[in-house]
């Protein structure tokens, strides 16, 4: 009887088993259904999502100027070498350095006059000496001729007498002239400065006994550097007297100048020619510029129209640059083109763009050929906060 009941429990729980897989099974979804659909829904709303919000802007027309560079030493404009007129005498003091402006005519080294002094004083004895002699003289003359009349003194008396007058004559003359010649050693004894201009180098040492000729100082006259840009003999027609230029020196600064003269010769080695140009007040200034420095610079040729984008919309790439142009289905084209001139925070496109094209601004460097985009207005400049 157990047996029996025992049977029919392990048969009702083997129905159990099997109704319950059989239910399991008539629910479970059928391979491949429903799964493919919703990764294809999901893939297809990704497509559409925007990559990035960006900002656009078309390419203006800017005036831009035609440079043509170069690169040159700058140079003084002419220097004066300030020497020594006197000779054996003693260098008593120096009144100005190297960097030093000065003026012209004014004072910059002394030498011992103590010598010279002696000199003068003896020379003017010896005026007063020679001119007594020669009143002296003039007075026989004078008398001698009153005789000649009379002829109480021969011919040769006479002749005599009169030649010791101008003999006394032309003494008192070279008197002079000695004197003259102590008073400008005098002169000589003061060194002044023969134009306005800067210091640049000095050799003069106190106490040191120099003789004429040696010199002293070195003078950058007028405190005037010149640009000496050296140029291609092909690149030289295109460059005139009197056409601007701005030269950049190692330190950044920029100073304009203009073109004083041209070269008459080209150098056989190089094939350059130099271009002289003028830089007023580039002594003294901010423009940190010196005499025997490097600089680099670009003539400024004329103007003229040219296509220019955002300086942000350039995206360089595997060696080039790109520009993403916004096309109307709200994708993006990456474009290569060629870059030329800039000016503040815009860059001339030499490449031809199409008609009407938008070129993708902020958000450039993220994006990549195709990406879908939105695209939102740029945010209007405060100029009242704009730093000038």
């Amino acid at each position: 009887m157990k047996n029996i009941k025992r049977s029919h429990l392990l048969a009702a729980l083997a129905l159990l088993v099997i109704v319950a897989l059989v239910a399991f099974f008539a629910m479970r979804p059928k391979a491949g259904e429903g799964q493919p659909q919703d990764a294809a829904e999901k893939k297809h709303a990704a497509a559409q999502r925007p990559a990035l919000t960006v900002t656009v802007a078309k390419p203006e027309d800017t005036e831009l100027v035609i440079d043509l560079p170069a690169n040159g030493n700058i140079a003084a404009w002419q220097e004066a070498s300030v020497g020594s007129e006197a000779s054996g005498l003693r260098l008593a003091e120096v009144r100005v350095n190297v960097g030093d402006a000065v003026k012209k005519g004014q004072l910059l080294a002394t030498f011992s006059g103590e010598a010279v002094q002696a000199d003068l004083a003896q020379a003017k004895a010896a005026l007063v000496e020679a001119q007594a002699t020669a009143h002296d003289a003039a007075g026989n003359a004078a008398r001698a001729r009153t005789l000649q009349a009379t002829g109480a003194l021969s011919q040769q008396q006479i002749n005599q007498y009169q030649t010791a007058e101008q003999t006394a004559k032309a003494k008192v003359e070279a008197a002079k002239a000695m004197l003259d010649a102590q008073q400008v050693r005098i002169q000589n004894t003061r060194v002044l400065a023969p134009d306005d201009g800067v210091i640049s180098s000095r050799t003069a040492t106190v106490g040191s006994v120099l003789g004429a000729g040696t010199e002293l100082f070195r003078l950058i006259r007028q405190g005037r550097l010149e640009w000496r840009a050296e140029v291609t003999a092909t690149e030289l027609g295109r460059i005139a007297v009197g056409t601007p230029a701005v030269v950049t020196g190692a330190s950044g600064a920029q100073v304009r100048g203009t073109v004083r003269s041209v070269a008459p010769t080209v150098d056989s080695q190089t094939r350059n020619a130099l271009v002289y140009v003028d830089l007023p007040g580039a002594m003294g200034g901010k423009s940190s510029l010196k005499a025997g420095m490097f600089a680099s610079g670009d003539f400024e040729l004329g103007r003229n129209q040219a296509k220019t984008v955002p300086q942000a919309s350039i995206v360089p790439r595997d060696g080039f640059n790109h520009v993403l142009v916004l096309q109307p289905d709200q994708r993006v084209q990456a474009l290569k083109v060629e870059t030329g001139r800039r000016v503040g925070d815009r860059v001339e496109i030499k490449t031809p763009l199409p008609q009407d094209a938008r070129v993708v601004v902020q958000g450039a460097g993220f994006l990549n050929d195709g990406d879908l985009v939105r695209v939102v207005n740029a945010p209007a400049a405060n100029n009242g906060n704009a730093v000038k």
